[in-house]
């Protein structure tokens, strides 16, 4: 075991910071402060973070500027990702999702993983992918793990759940390199496993805008699980909900202990 151990790659040592040995995990995203400004929930990151790791989440996603805000207490055991994509919603073409970091950076500033955000089928996705490959390379050079959250997005994307249209950009992901792939949840669990089936690498689900409910929400995250989900990769129905420490369990429960929906509801009690 001790020789093995040692022989282990920096990629491999990091993803176990990131995800269970089960490859699976809760993610919560926090780059929204970039994307969207100062959103219910996350007006102060930091209180938001704690509340999600009090709820057992397994790392968060931020951008660079609050990775010198964290530290070991804050996390507990929380790794973290570093998101190097940005776009803003003030932008006309705020698909057009554009490098604004470094695996260098995530390195020196302690990150676990880095994350990149690409938009399949917008008009800017060829720069998109070229962004994409050369960051994979830069990573698997540096040993660091690579989350791509690939959403079907642009002109001709009638349906961003399209089963055909998010199985592509989860395929794009692991051909590309990536470790682990966020994408949108297609709606149903046999539709889901069509997702799934086509790659090697964990596949987490998008929790896109606030559900309506706390039922719909652990019911979505569910399904994608039966439909050979890994995970979840959501900020808004955690850090915006009236218990973030709760539904963080409650979803925590879904994914790693394997408890239905009934069960995981309890923890909202």
């Amino acid at each position: 075991m001790r020789h093995r151990l040692l022989g282990m790659s920096g990629k491999r040592l990091r993803l176990r910071r990131l995800l269970s040995p089960q490859h699976r995990a809760v993610v919560v995203p926090l780059d929204h402060g970039v994307s969207d400004g100062p959103l219910d929930g996350i007006q102060d990151p930091l209180v938001a973070i704690r509340a999600v790791v009090a709820g057992g989440a397994d790392s968060i996603v931020v951008h660079k500027g609050l990775m010198r805000y964290l530290d070991a207490e804050l996390l507990g055991g929380a790794g973290v990702w570093m998101h190097i994509s940005a776009s803003t919603v003030a932008n006309p073409d705020w698909n057009d999702k554009r490098l604004v970091a470094s695996v260098d950076e995530a390195a020196r500033l302690g990150a676990d993983g880095v994350s990149i955000h690409v938009n399949v089928g917008a008009t800017s996705e060829s720069r998109m992918v070229e962004d994409f490959g050369r960051i994979s390379g830069a990573c698997e050079a540096a040993g660091m793990p690579l989350l791509a959250m690939c959403y079907p997005r642009g002109p001709a994307v009638a349906d961003p759940h399209d089963t055909r249209l998010v199985a592509h950009a989860a395929r794009l992901a692991d051909e590309l390199g990536a470790d682990v792939v966020k994408v949108p949840y297609t709606g149903q669990p046999d539709t889901f496993t069509q997702v799934t089936a086509g790659v090697k690498i964990p596949v987490l689900i998008s929790g896109g805008p606030k559900t309506d409910s706390d039922d719909a929400f652990l019911t979505m995250v569910h399904g994608s699980l039966v439909g050979g989900g890994a995970g979840v990769s959501t900020g808004r129905n955690l850090w915006q909900h009236r218990d973030p420490a709760a539904i963080t369990r409650a979803i925590a429960a879904l994914i790693h202990d394997g408890v239905d929906v009934d069960a995981a509801r309890k923890h909202l009690e």
